[in-house]
């Protein structure tokens, strides 16, 4: 797990260098409107972005941030019960278990925050336990 994200770090300084200002407006814009689509429960145009972008949702989730929280974070704040799930089937159980900056799992909060019984939550879960 450390040296997964040890080297998602590297990775991800090493391209932010590498890159030119054309490339990163368009990551920018990449994670706008991925932000877009979560906030707005279009679960359709998102996977079609995804696809457009050939990139992979387990790839990019921890560096895409929407007003200061993660995709997942931002669905169960929108009620995107479609998207929410989505994503939450996407990423693998240690990225889901995995304690954000504010030092809470996604459950955790999500449990703290009055969204224990939303679909995206149970989707969590069942991910975390396997199924």
């Amino acid at each position: 797990m450390r040296l997964l994200s040890v080297s998602l770090a590297t990775l991800m300084v090493a391209s932010s260098i590498s890159l030119s200002s054309p490339v990163t407006a368009n990551q920018d814009q990449l994670a706008a409107n991925i932000c877009n689509y979560v906030q707005a429960d279009d679960k359709n145009r998102l996977r079609k972005k995804l696809k457009e972008s050939r990139v992979k949702l387990r790839n990019i989730y921890s560096g895409v941030s929407c007003n200061g929280d993660s995709l997942l974070r931002t669905a169960l704040k929108s009620g995107s019960n479609k998207v929410g799930t989505f994503v939450a089937k996407r990423l693998p159980a240690s990225a889901l278990g995995a304690v954000e900056a504010d030092g809470q799992t996604i459950v955790a909060w999500a449990e703290s925050n009055g969204h224990s019984g939303s679909e995206i939550t149970n989707a969590i879960k069942s991910r975390i336990a396997g199924g």
